[in-house]
């Protein structure tokens, strides 16, 4: 019965902030899936901690009606500004003037110099954080969910991305183990912050998540999850994914799917590839639409990120670096290459130097297969 609640209230609340121009009669009996793109706007030149917000008029004329003409319903951000009133303008523009509404994300201190999700300080200060955001934005109709972390799983195996312990966790002598328990304290600790976001705000909150992994581990400590927010990169096809997530018993989207625009083994651009690779994901995605199951996903990602490569290296901000940082078979055109995954190159608009404003957006062939398939 408690299921079956939820999932009737998230479905109202999906129709409620996904319908664009709609009536409450038309909310209650049409679903309208997500059709997004991942959104860090960072110009040719810039780093990683370059505030965008500060361009919110011109990103929301020039971004926004772009997106508009694709077809975009909603953009990604994985983290807000330090600039309230800068976050809001951007939002809010882009809503007002485009009906392109926004989902905010917090990245949970993923990318901080001090991770440890064992520390009770550590999550005390998240929590403040992702609570003053919520409790800054929650006024802004533009804004139609919460995102809780991103790939924050990937720190949970002695091999990850992000490493982070305690004396209790180290006592742990399998490391099996030892990673099935740092998934219990995370995702313990976001069910957490949902309930809390509930009680100030009544959007929908989404569990980020990298794939599939430890979601089995969730599954019975994220009541108070609304939606899985699931980053997922298996090439033209998402296989058995759709089986396998079903598993969890709550609705999801994808947080990041997409194709690379660069060729690592013919050591060029490749928009051919690129927009095929959508164009399958997207038919599987529309293949599985439903508000009990696959409610949209956004595309990684709107623009190439010039200053991916070598992050640490702030001279190589302007230069469009075509190697290839990791591997993955799935991306088959170029999996020859070995490293075939380029981080700088998975716009769906390039970007071109010019002198004043923003960089000039040039769209790829991806744009208008996703136009055809969105309008």
């Amino acid at each position: 019965m408690r299921k079956l609640f939820l999932l009737s209230t998230l479905y109202l609340l999906l129709a409620t902030f996904f319908c664009m121009g709609c009536t409450s009669q038309e909310n209650k009996a049409q679903f309208y899936p997500i059709k997004g793109v991942c959104y860090n706007p960072v110009p040719i030149g810039q780093g990683y901690d370059y505030n965008f917000w500060q361009d919110a008029d011109e990103l929301a004329e020039i971004d926004g009606k772009l997106m508009s003409e694709m077809g975009v319903n909603m953009v990604r951000f994985y983290q807000p500004g330090n600039d309230v009133s800068q976050t809001k303008r951007l939002i809010h523009q882009l809503y007002t003037r485009y009906k392109i509404r926004s989902a905010v994300g917090h990245q949970l201190g993923f990318w901080d110099r001090y991770l440890n999700y064992a520390d009770p300080r550590f999550q005390k200060r998240i929590e403040d954080e992702v609570l003053e955001m919520v409790r800054s934005l929650k006024d802004e109709p533009g804004i139609s969910l919460w995102i809780l972390g991103n790939e924050n799983n990937r720190s949970f195996e002695d091999n990850g991305l992000r490493k982070w312990s305690s004396p209790e966790l180290d006592k742990i002598e399998s490391s099996y183990k030892r990673s099935e328990k740092k998934a219990e304290i995370y995702y313990r600790f976001v069910n957490r912050l949902a309930k809390k976001i509930h009680q100030i705000d009544n959007r929908p909150v989404a569990l980020g998540n990298a794939d599939l992994t430890f979601l089995d581990i969730a599954k019975d400590i994220i009541p108070d999850i609304d939606i899985l927010a699931i980053t997922v990169y298996r090439g033209d096809s998402f296989g058995n994914f759709f089986n396998q997530v079903k598993k969890i018993e709550k609705p999801f989207f994808f947080s990041e799917f997409g194709c690379d625009a660069y060729n690592a083994l013919l050591k060029k651009e490749d928009k051919e590839n690129q927009a095929l690779f959508l164009k399958n994901q997207w038919k599987e995605i529309k293949e599985n639409f439903g508000p009990e199951g696959c409610l949209g996903g956004f595309v990684f990602e709107w623009n190439d990120e010039w200053w991916k490569y070598a992050q640490w290296d702030r001279q190589g901000y302007g230069v469009h670096n075509p190697e290839a940082t990791w591997t993955n078979g799935g991306y088959y055109f170029d999996a020859p290459a070995g490293k075939n995954i380029n981080e700088e190159w998975w716009g769906i608009v390039a970007l071109e130097k010019q002198e004043g404003g923003l960089d000039k957006r040039v769209p790829r062939k991806v744009y208008y297969e996703l136009q055809k398939m969105w309008e």
